[in-house]
């Protein structure tokens, strides 16, 4: 398992676990971001601080320190 941080762009995964608040977690799962969603990283930012990724038909922004709390198994 790695973070998802440790990703890039091209990428395809698989969530392992989300260790973030509830509040984060929350955010996360109405977004379809959750154990067991597949994901693949459409881009990073040059400064390495905001990943693209993709959860189904969904786009979604995440800063890295975001990022750093999703464990994630490579697909």
């Amino acid at each position: 398992m790695i973070k998802l941080s440790q990703m890039n762009a091209g990428d395809k995964a698989v969530v392992v676990r989300i260790g973030a608040n509830e509040e984060l977690k929350q955010r996360f799962f109405s977004l379809g971001l959750h154990k067991g969603s597949q994901l693949q990283i459409k881009a990073t930012s040059i400064a390495k601080s905001t990943m693209e990724i993709e959860v189904g038909t969904t786009l979604l922004a995440l800063r890295y320190e975001e990022a750093k709390s999703i464990e994630v198994e490579r697909v």
